[in-house]
């Protein structure tokens, strides 16, 4: 991590000192991916938000919102006033992604499983219309226990969607506890090479890796791409990293939002 992934860390908890709710684990989990993504990857217009030219962006795993939040408003897609709004009601951000409400949202996201489905489609529209855009869908490892997952992947590989891109959020944790004590997804890598996408590995907190392998997208022409993101579950704050008790919480209490801010000032 860097100074910047330290300042968007503390925001994230002063939106959360605000609500007192949220899934800061996962945020702080992606964070590093999808701050990359909007500053070096994406094409897109804060202006005109609907440009038919723009890159599309999926967040999948749409309870890690608030990594997605702040990058939106750092980027001017919608006032950062709006970020102290989190999941309240008249704000224009919930708590997970919705398309209709929140500007640079490009699909309704969260019900896991949905969001690499919605991509492909995308994709294959792009490239029927023969558009140049490309289209990223990042989604949860423990997602990837859902059937849909591995079913939009087989039609992407089929329709040879090489403007399409799979980032899985590789934090080895789940709700409530390790994949590998849910639903095992070892061995995962093979498992997206077997499904005909072109497969690399990064560390998912090193800005200056993830811009590097991005840059080489697509990683084999004619074939859709999967990037897998090693991260941490709450990476950045001591007590939060891979303790599923802080996947979500739906009230903070007064005692660990003090903790949560002593830990980020403490960076």
């Amino acid at each position: 991590m860097d100074a910047k992934g330290n300042l968007q860390r503390k925001q994230i908890v002063e939106i959360l000192d605000r609500t007192r709710r949220g899934h800061i684990g996962s945020a702080l989990s992606v964070l590093e991916i999808v701050r990359v993504l909007y500053d070096s990857v994406l094409k897109v217009d804060p202006k005109n938000p609907e440009w038919d030219e723009r890159d599309r962006f999926i967040l999948s795993k749409g309870h890690g919102c608030l990594a997605l939040y702040v990058q939106l408003a750092e980027k001017g897609f919608f006032p950062k006033k709006e970020l102290f709004k989190f999941c309240a009601a008249d704000g224009i951000l919930g708590g997970h992604p919705e398309k209709a409400t929140t500007p640079g949202v490009e699909a309704s996201t969260g019900s896991l499983g949905h969001g690499l489905s919605i991509a492909t489609g995308i994709a294959l529209a792009g490239q029927i219309d023969k558009k140049e855009f490309r289209t990223f869908a990042l989604l949860g490892d423990g997602e990837c226990d859902e059937g849909s997952v591995w079913e939009a992947a087989l039609f992407a590989t089929k329709h040879k969607l090489d403007r399409l891109v799979a980032v899985v959020d590789r934090n080895q944790m789940q709700c409530y506890s390790a994949t590998r004590d849910v639903l095992d997804l070892e061995p995962f890598a093979e498992k997206w090479k077997t499904f005909g996408f072109e497969v690399r590995e990064c560390d998912g907190h090193d800005p200056a890796e993830l811009s590097r392998i991005f840059s080489e997208i697509p990683f084999r022409a004619g074939k859709p791409s999967c990037l897998i993101c090693r991260t941490v579950k709450g990476k950045g704050i001591p007590f939060l990293e891979n303790n599923p008790e802080w996947h979500h919480k739906a009230r903070i209490s007064d005692e660990e939002m003090q903790a949560l801010r002593s830990a980020v000032e403490a960076r």
